[in-house]
C-alpha cells in the first residue's frame, strides 16, 4: 500500500515509499505504528486521501497521507428510535457573525453523542472553536466567520476503536479509530458525514467532533465535489491534543499550505528533485536564489516569525529530507502548538478572504436608492492587530468622496446631487494588514457593494 501525495497539497509529488516506512521512521524519527491494515470496503469502494496526525508522543505534526474508504466500514443507516428522530439533524447558529453570503461558514457536527448527551457536543464544539479562534490569524479575524453545529443523535455513546481495536459502536457518522491499521487515524463515513452537513445553511469548512478522550484525528483536504467545503478535520472532543490537529488541517484546506515536515531515512524522499511546487510555504530555492529572483516568501525573509527565530529557507519539507525549502524551523505545519509561520499566516488570511467579504449591504442593492433612502453596509471588526481595521471609500460615479470615508451610512441627500439622471454610489472595504505583502493577495482582500441613486 502506498501514500497519496494530495494533488492540492503537492502537486509536484514523485514515487512514493511504503506507508508503514513513512509511519515506522516518521520526521524526525517518530515512534513506529502496527502494520497498516486496510480497512474493509465493498469491492469498488472510492478511496480518498486522509493526513494521518503525528503519533500522541512526540511533536510531528503529520505522518503522511493514505487513502482510507469514503464510506469508512459501510456500515448499514443509522436507525433511530422514534423518540430520538426529532432531535437528529438540528442545526445551530452557535456564532452568528452575519449572512453565510458574506461569513466563511465552519459545520461541526458530533458522532457518538446520543441524544441525551446533545448537550455535551455543544459544549464541546464551543470549546473547541474557542481553541481554534485563539490561534493567529483566527483570533484577528474570528468575526468573518459564523459556525453552525448540526446534531448527528447516535445509538451508542462513544466510537469505534476506542478503548481498543475491537470495541465497536454504532454511531451516526461510522467514525473509527485504528482506521487502515493506524490507531491515532480517525476515519469517518463522508457521505453520512455529508447528509448532516448538508442540513446546514452553508459549509466552507466541516470538522467532525468524535466522543472520545482518545488521541486522534485526520485530514480530509480534497474539496468536496458537491457541497463545496474545503475539507473535513476530524479530531477528538475530549483530548487537549487534537484541536491542535484540527488546526493543522485547517491549514491545508484553508490555506493549501503544504506539510513542512519530512522523513529522514527514506529513500524516496532523501532529495526532491522536482519542479518547483505550487504550494506557498514550500520551494526548491534557497534563501539566495528566492531573494534574487523575487520568489515565494522573498518578501518575508530575515523577519522574526512567531513560530520562532528568523525566516528563511530551511531544508527540509513536503516529505522531503532534502531539495525542498520551508520558511522557519518549526511552524504548525511541522510541530504541534506551534502557530503559523509569517508565510503561513498570510496565506490562511488568503484563504479566509476566499469565503468571507468585508462588505454586508443592509440596504437593497437591487434597488434605487431615492432622495430619503440611506445606504447602509455592516462591516466586521477586527480583533487584535494594534485596533487596526478595514478602510471604508465611498465613490460617486466612480470617483471618490473623501469626505464620507469610515462612514457605514450615507443619505442619498449627503450626496449633493444636482440633476435628474441615475447616479452610482459604491463603497469599498479594504483590509490593509501588515500581514500580507504579496500585493496579489492583497487585492483580494478588498469587497464591495454599489447602489443605483438618485434624486
Amino acid at each position: 500500500m502506498r501514500p497519496v501525495i494530495r494533488p492540492a497539497l503537492r502537486a509536484t509529488a514523485l514515487a512514493c515509499c511504503a506507508t508503514v516506512a513513512l509511519l515506522a521512521v516518521g520526521p524526525g524519527g517518530a515512534s513506529a505504528d502496527p502494520a497498516p491494515r486496510p480497512t474493509a470496503a465493498p469491492p469498488g469502494a472510492t478511496r480518498v486521501p486522509v493526513e494521518v496526525p503525528g503519533p500522541e508522543r512526540g511533536e510531528a505534526a503529520g505522518s503522511g497521507s493514505v487513502q482510507v474508504p469514503s464510506e469508512g466500514r459501510a456500515k448499514p443507516a443509522l436507525r433511530l428510535p422514534e423518540a430520538e428522530r426529532t432531535a437528529d439533524g438540528a442545526v445551530t447558529k452557535m456564532i452568528d457573525n452575519g449572512p453565510v453570503a458574506d461569513r466563511l461558514d465552519i459545520v461541526v457536527v458530533g458522532d457518538g453523542y446520543t441524544a441525551a448527551e446533545l448537550d455535551r457536543f455543544h459544549t464541546d464544539a464551543k470549546e473547541k472553536w474557542a481553541e481554534l479562534s485563539a490561534v493567529e490569524p483566527y483570533a484577528s479575524y474570528r468575526n468573518l466567520f459564523n459556525v453552525w453545529t448540526v446534531d448527528a443523535v447516535s445509538r451508542q455513546s462513544g466510537v469505534t476503536g476506542d478503548p481498543d481495536a475491537t470495541t465497536v459502536r454504532d454511531t451516526a457518522l461510522g467514525s473509527y479509530f485504528w482506521c487502515e491499521g493506524i490507531e491515532r487515524l480517525l476515519c469517518v463515513d463522508q457521505p453520512k458525514v455529508d447528509g448532516y452537513v448538508a442540513k446546514a445553511p452553508a459549509a466552507d469548512l466541516v470538522i467532525v467532533l468524535a466522543n472520545s478522550a482518545k488521541y486522534g484525528g485526520a485530514g480530509y483536504n480534497e474539496r468536496s465535489a458537491t457541497l463545496g467545503y474545503e475539507g473535513i478535520s476530524t479530531a477528538s472532543a475530549g483530548h487537549p491534543k487534537s484541536g491542535q490537529v484540527a488546526i493543522h488541517e485547517t491549514g491545508h484546506s484553508l490555506g493549501k499550505l503544504a506539510d513542512e515536515y519530512f522523513y529522514p531515512g527514506v529513500p524516496e524522499y532523501e532529495h526532491y528533485t522536482g519542479p518547483e511546487p505550487v504550494d506557498p510555504n514550500t520551494s526548491t530555492l534557497a534563501a539566495g536564489p528566492m531573494g534574487g529572483q523575487r520568489a515565494k516568501w522573498y518578501r518575508w525573509l530575515g523577519e522574526t516569525s512567531p513560530d520562532g527565530g528568523t525566516v528563511g529557507a530551511y531544508e527540509g519539507g513536503g516529505y522531503f529530507v532534502s531539495g525542498l525549502y520551508r520558511p522557519t524551523d518549526a511552524s504548525i505545519m511541522r510541530v504541534l502548538g506551534k502557530p503559523f509561520n509569517l508565510p503561513g499566516v498570510e496565506a490562511m488570511i488568503a484563504g479566509f478572504h476566499q469565503h468571507a467579504h468585508l462588505v454586508t449591504p443592509l440596504a437593497p442593492t437591487g434597488r434605487t436608492l431615492r432622495l430619503r433612502d440611506t445606504a447602509k453596509i455592516s462591516v466586521p471588526r477586527l480583533t487584535g492587530q494594534g485596533g487596526r481595521q478595514p478602510v471604508v471609500r465611498w465613490y460617486l460615479d466612480g470617483r471618490e468622496q473623501k469626505r464620507l470615508a469610515g462612514r457605514t451610512d450615507v443619505r442619498v441627500a449627503d450626496l449633493w446631487l444636482f440633476d435628474l439622471r441615475p447616479h452610482r454610489l459604491t463603497v469599498t472595504a479594504e483590509d490593509r494588514t501588515p500581514s500580507v505583502r504579496d500585493p496579489e493577495i492583497a487585492r483580494g482582500l478588498r469587497s464591495s457593494a454599489e447602489w443605483q441613486v438618485r434624486l
